[in-house]
């Protein structure tokens, strides 16, 4: 069977390629583009299964598969018209199922295709292949029969999800030992889809795990990155036969779980893109708005699609909320007063010159598309404003950055809750949940009783911040029976004299903004992969006989001894200070007809980055996490890729988090 990759891996190229665009040139160019043969140029169909049309619209668009000659694209298990006439490109998983419907399609006098090219996302056990050729009237009619190995969705141009969205309940609720066949089959799915990405991107990884720290008192679920990593390094191992795959490690990756940061899914992300997804009702990355009609000036609802594809969001997701809404502002003002149209159609009044026409024309199919889409942003902006101070957030989102950094007890917290007892159920929760994992042993006994009465929680809320345990390290049946016994969460290691759950890292290259100072424990443990100082006791290697590294990143390995990333000299750490900055200040901007600064971020040279590094967390990460890769993959100089079995906002989480003890599992749907 041949395989289809490219000749060489995209580490190696003069032009850095990010990990979604390899994913995309992937699948247009050496799956649909390659069925273009010289008796075949003409439309053709594509067909896939439930789970490969996730795989390509994570990556594609329809207009893309159009451009590669697919006029059609059908459900492989949806009856479907014969076109006899046209060929069939077949992108479906490894499955008995999939292959039996292959061969009701293919086979006997009247096939429903001319000819069939299939791509199988995962690798495809020979048996399957057999069950294919036994019927002689197929072998004709296929065009091509290839692995693509791509089980994996991108969510951004640096992270995906293996689309387990019940992986938090599935490996922390429930005792293994009481559903092993669930829990073997999610665990080898999550194992499967990430070694596919390593497949695609021609990468051969060291690969790293939280290990267990204490075997006498740990769970089945301390376990997990352990078991994952070894079935990972199992699968990649067998890649090793595919053509051009490296036979030497070429990347780093390093698998954690949720419960190496219980903090991250609830405190209050003040980036542009956090801010949305947690506020505003969104569908995905879709966002609705209502706004004035141009002309008669009457609301009328708007969709705004947060992606990649617009360049003021990629400019501003990242950042503050307040620097976002600052910077728009001044695009808008500076856009009105450089661009001819705008300051005409300002003017309203006085006679217009033919010249001065000639440039009102030439300008407005700019200017209506920018303004409409900076409108758009603003509109968002602005909501999201309104929302923070109606609810009164930034007091709340400084309470928890205080707490978190060790700069408030627990007087401050009754003092709030006393104080805003009518903040939203679901704040006052997340707030419980952040106290709680700073100051456990405020949560002993019938404190928690106490707690939860002055913030007016209900006991089915007070369930959430009691599963946390689960999390860190007790058993779900325990946790049931007992909710009166001590609370306990395995975060001594994160903690300072004055119980702070982050160390304060000063130094920073930067001004910070207020309510900036929180950084997720990912960033941390990145930055030691980086520098070659991960505690060896407490992230194991399942490279023990692999090569030792000799030079920088991107050099040769030799067979010299055990696995150590290279040391690197890098730049001094960008910090964070207790300092708290003014809510708002001054920030330069293009005039928005542009966004110059994407593409002065985007013309950054990446011909010379080191080796990426892959970063997996089991049950769920967050958009913090993925900020901080964004921003290490420019400080650090490598591609950071987070992986997961989800992305979760704080209202998912909960929700998850909440469900742990429950015995039907309600999960809610993906938000990207």
């Amino acid at each position: 069977m041949s395989f289809s990759d490219s000749e060489t891996n995209s580490f190696h190229s003069s032009d850095h390629k990010f990990f979604r665009q390899i994913s995309r040139d992937r699948l247009l160019n050496e799956m649909l583009a390659s069925s273009k043969t010289e008796d075949s140029k003409a439309w053709k169909v594509l067909i896939m299964d439930k789970v490969t049309v996730k795989v390509m619209s994570h990556s594609c668009k329809m207009a893309d598969i159009t451009d590669q000659g697919v006029s059609l694209v059908e459900e492989l298990f949806k009856r479907r018209q014969p076109l006899p006439s046209m060929d069939a490109i077949y992108f479906i998983q490894p499955s008995k199922e999939n292959v039996v419907m292959i061969l009701s399609d293919m086979s006997g006098r009247e096939p429903l295709y001319r000819k069939a090219f299939i791509f199988f996302s995962a690798p495809v056990a020979k048996e399957l292949v057999n069950h294919l050729k036994c019927d002689m009237s197929i072998i004709p009619r296929i065009g091509a029969l290839r692995e693509m190995n791509m089980e994996y969705f991108p969510i951004d141009n640096q992270a995906f999800v293996t689309d387990q969205e019940s992986a938090l309940m599935e490996f922390f609720g429930q005792d293994p030992a009481e559903n092993s066949r669930m829990y073997n089959a999610s665990l080898n799915m999550m194992a499967t889809r990430i070694a596919t990405v390593f497949a695609s991107l021609k990468e051969f990884p060291f690969v790293r795990y939280r290990s267990v720290r204490d075997e006498s008192t740990a769970t089945a679920r301390d376990y997990l990155p352990s078991k994952l990593a070894a079935a990972i390094w199992e699968t990649v191992q067998k890649y090793k036969s595919i053509p051009n795959y490296p036979q030497t490690e070429t990347c780093e990756l390093l698998i954690l779980d949720r419960s190496v940061d219980q903090i991250a899914p609830v405190i209050h992300e003040w980036t542009y893109d956090a801010m949305c997804h947690d506020l505003l009702e969104m569908d995905g990355n879709k966002c609705t708005l209502e706004v004035p009609n141009k002309i008669s000036g009457e609301l009328e609802k708007k969709e705004c699609l947060l992606e990649d594809h617009d360049p003021i969001w990629l400019e501003l997701r990242n950042s503050h909320i307040a620097d976002a809404s600052e910077r728009l502002h001044e695009k808008m003002t500076n856009f009105a007063s450089k661009n001819k149209a705008a300051q005409m159609q300002r003017k309203g009044d006085g006679e217009i010159s033919t010249r001065d026409l000639q440039k009102i024309v030439q300008a407005l199919p700019q200017y209506g598309e920018v303004v409409e889409k900076l409108s758009l942003h603003v509109e968002i902006a602005g909501r999201i404003n309104r929302i923070i101070r109606d609810t009164g957030l930034r007091d709340l989102g400084q309470l928890e950055q205080d707490l978190v950094f060790g700069d408030a007890a627990a007087k401050d917290v009754i003092g709030f809750l006393r104080k805003n007892s009518d903040a939203t159920p679901e704040n006052k929760l997340r707030l419980l949940m952040i106290y709680a994992i700073v100051y456990p042993e405020k949560f002993e006994g019938d404190k928690a009783d106490k707690l939860m009465q002055l913030a007016k929680l209900s006991p089915e809320d007070m369930k959430v911040v009691n599963n946390m345990r689960i999390l860190g390290g007790s058993s779900s049946s325990n946790v049931k029976k007992s909710s009166g016994s001590v609370f306990s969460l395995k975060f001594d290691d994160q903690k300072t004299k004055n119980q702070a759950a982050r160390k304060d890292r000063s130094g920073e290259e930067e001004e910070t903004w207020q309510l900036f100072r929180f950084f997720p424990v990912v960033e941390e443990l990145i930055e030691n992969l980086n520098k070659g100082e991960l505690p060896k006791n407490e992230y194991a290697c399942m490279n023990q006989a692999a090569a030792a590294p000799t030079t920088n990143s991107g050099s040769v390995r030799s067979n010299a001894g055990p696995v150590a990333p290279p040391e690197r000299k890098v730049p001094a750490h960008s910090k964070r200070s207790r300092r708290t900055a003014t809510w708002a200040k001054g920030h330069s901007s293009d005039d928005g007809t542009s966004s110059d600064s994407v593409l002065r971020r985007a013309s950054m040279d990446f011909k010379n980055l080191g080796q990426r590094i892959f970063v997996f967390i089991i049950g769920g990460a967050t958009r913090s996490e993925l900020r901080a890769c964004h921003k290490l993959t420019t400080k650090l100089r490598r591609e950071i890729v987070l992986g997961s079995t989800s992305l979760d906002d704080p209202p998912q989480y909960i929700t998850k988090l909440k469900l742990l003890t429950e015995k039907e599992l309600l999960v809610p749907g993906p938000r990207f």
